[in-house]
């Protein structure tokens, strides 16, 4: 299973990528324009892909900062979120790698932001969440660009897969 992760940890980096390379090409005012997703624009689209992820890895690993709310705007700058962005990427990657079976059949405790409440959680399920709501927003970051219209990345799996087959991810 642990192929598993670390093949979406990847993925995850990648489209991250090439995401963040569409979003450059786009004037501030589109970036920062309110498109209707949930978290109305590309920026905070973006910025929410970030938080998300701090919060998980805190839950994961016990370690990082975790925001407080699920509309935190960390970064005001493309340039400096973008840098951010590929921290947390390269955390999220080591953190894959170092999972082994034992930690996989493991569970995490956590607390949700919006409640109080105290969770227990099987982590292969919570992982399976994590990298499935990532993709769900940045294909609302792609609806975005199409919306704008922008020709989007292509970001599915399949691409992903074959390029790193090919050594090109």
């Amino acid at each position: 299973m642990k192929e598993h992760y670390t093949t979406f940890a990847g993925y995850n980096a990648w489209a991250n990528r090439r995401l963040y390379d569409a979003a450059r090409q786009l004037p501030d005012s589109d970036y920062r324009a309110d498109r209707g997703a949930f978290f109305r624009s590309m920026h905070g689209t973006l910025n929410h892909l970030l938080v998300t992820d701090r919060i998980w890895m805190k839950r994961f690993t016990g370690e990082g900062e975790a925001p407080d709310r699920l509309d935190t705007i960390l970064h005001e700058e493309l340039d400096a979120l973008r840098t951010a962005r590929e921290a947390e990427d390269r955390r999220i990657v080591a953190y894959a790698a170092g999972l082994d079976e034992e930690r996989l059949a493991g569970v995490i405790r956590y607390r949700r932001v919006s409640t109080p409440e105290a969770f227990v959680q099987k982590l292969m399920p919570a992982l399976d969440h994590w990298f499935n709501h990532q993709t769900h927003h940045r294909g609302q970051a792609h609806m975005i660009l199409t919306s704008l219209g922008r020709t989007a990345p292509e970001l599915d799996l399949l691409y992903y897969q074959r390029e790193a087959e090919a050594g090109r991810a």
